[in-house]
């Protein structure tokens, strides 16, 4: 599906989104409740990687094919290595099978678990045959996806002597780390997490509770950008919110007050408000603990005609497609003066936007919707729109709302 947006006529906006639950909170939830029947969840993520998810943990033996959802290859691969009995093959699309697991399977494997490669060594698909597992000491690189270190952290209170992990070096995606750890405490689960070491409890049964999944503040940050591109006295409210949120991305708020937005919280709401602030020309974020919003940060910048210096990005190169190389290209066709290394981008300020570029999204639903934003300075195409439906299916609705024109061509 190709699509042609063009903007609002009108750069002023007031409007309201209900954006569904965070697709990273929703699987660990997921998880837990597999594990915990007593739990229920309330506001699930209805993308298609909470879907996968939620299938593949209906699965006991056989194939489970998990297509594109990362998320769901390194939880399934912890959760299926720690369930006795169950014998799987887990898989998913040409691209996964190119991302690595070498890490994580390593890991489970140091504590017992029997996982094999079906066809390359250190990538998908992999065999697991469930176990139960005794051994409660591990260690991780700690620079690695957090998603390694979420997969073993929610199935340890399941293992019969908890677990004690310990990460090696410099730690990123702390923020997730964190999430996982809140949710096993509002569960009941004892956890700490001091220096470089986590240790989890083991945990038999746990009361009956609901986990109720805060919206997902990486498909806020769209809005934040719409609302950064839009005129002075815009506002986007946006539900369902909190200011204490679980997700590393909220820092969104922060971050966008250099872009002349204002974030206000109400009650499960956030308010965004653009400015008459006078936007920096120089713009130096480290999102060593929020990589999901570099490609919106970029676009927001090159949309503005301002330039950025974006660091901690290493583990993009690793996602749905190489992020770092894709905003290269892309941003590029449209003009900007843009370079990047294996974990930085850097992007100088520029003026002129070129109009009715095609932008290619390489099966990454972040690429469709970080560029969407900029239909607000110009018009543009976006090949393989449907990607959205990973993490935000209802995406291209919600820009309507904001009186955006999408041609379907």
């Amino acid at each position: 599906m190709k699509l042609h947006l063009t903007g609002p006529s009108d750069k002023h906006l007031n409007e309201t989104i209900t954006i569904t639950g965070s697709k990273s909170e929703s699987n660990r939830s997921l998880l837990l409740a597999a594990l915990y029947p007593a739990i229920s969840i309330e506001n699930l993520s209805n993308s298609d990687d909470a879907q996968v998810m939620e299938q593949g943990l209906k699965i006991t033996e056989g194939t489970v094919d998990i297509h594109h959802a990362g998320t769901a290859m390194r939880f399934l691969t912890g959760y299926f290595a720690s369930q006795e009995g169950k014998e799987v093959v887990l898989t998913g699309s040409k691209r996964m099978t190119e991302r690595p697991i070498k890490i994580l399977v390593d890991a489970l494997k140091s504590l017992g678990a029997d996982i094999s490669y079906v066809q390359d060594e250190g990538y998908p698909p992999i065999q697991i045959k469930g176990k139960r597992i005794v051994k409660d000491k591990v260690s991780l690189p700690a620079n690695v996806s957090s998603q390694y270190i979420s997969s073993l952290l929610l199935i340890a209170p399941s293992l019969e002597n908890g677990l004690e992990l310990e990460l090696v070096g410099k730690i990123t995606s702390v923020p997730y780390i964190k999430m996982t750890l809140a949710l096993l405490e509002e569960i009941g689960v004892k956890t700490s997490f001091e220096g470089n070491r986590i240790k989890v409890s083991s945990q038999d049964k746990v009361a009956s509770s609901t986990l109720v999944v805060e919206s997902d503040w990486s498909s806020a940050s769209y809005f934040y950008s719409i609302c950064a591109l839009s005129d002075p006295g815009t506002e986007i409210t946006l539900s369902a919110y909190k200011k204490e949120s679980l997700q590393g991305d909220s820092v969104l708020a922060k971050i966008y007050t250099s872009f002349g937005v204002e974030t206000t919280f109400g009650e499960n709401i956030i308010t965004l408000k653009k400015t008459d602030k006078k936007v920096s020309t120089e713009n130096e974020f480290d999102l060593a603990n929020a990589p999901d919003i570099a490609q919106t940060i970029a676009v927001t910048c090159f949309g503005l005609g301002v330039g950025c210096h974006l660091t901690g990005l290493h583990t993009l190169k690793i996602k749905e497609t190489d992020r770092l190389e894709a905003l290269d290209t892309e941003l590029s066709k449209l003009g900007a003066s843009i370079s990047v290394t294996d974990k930085t981008l850097t992007l100088l300020p520029t003026k002129a936007i070129t109009a009715d570029v095609s932008i290619d999204t390489y099966n990454d639903h972040r690429m469709a919707m970080a560029f969407a934003p900029l239909a607000m300075r110009t018009t543009l195409f976006v090949n393989n729109a449907e990607v959205v439906s990973k993490s935000y299916p209802d995406f291209w609705n919600d820009l309507k709302q904001l009186h955006f024109t999408i041609r379907e061509l």
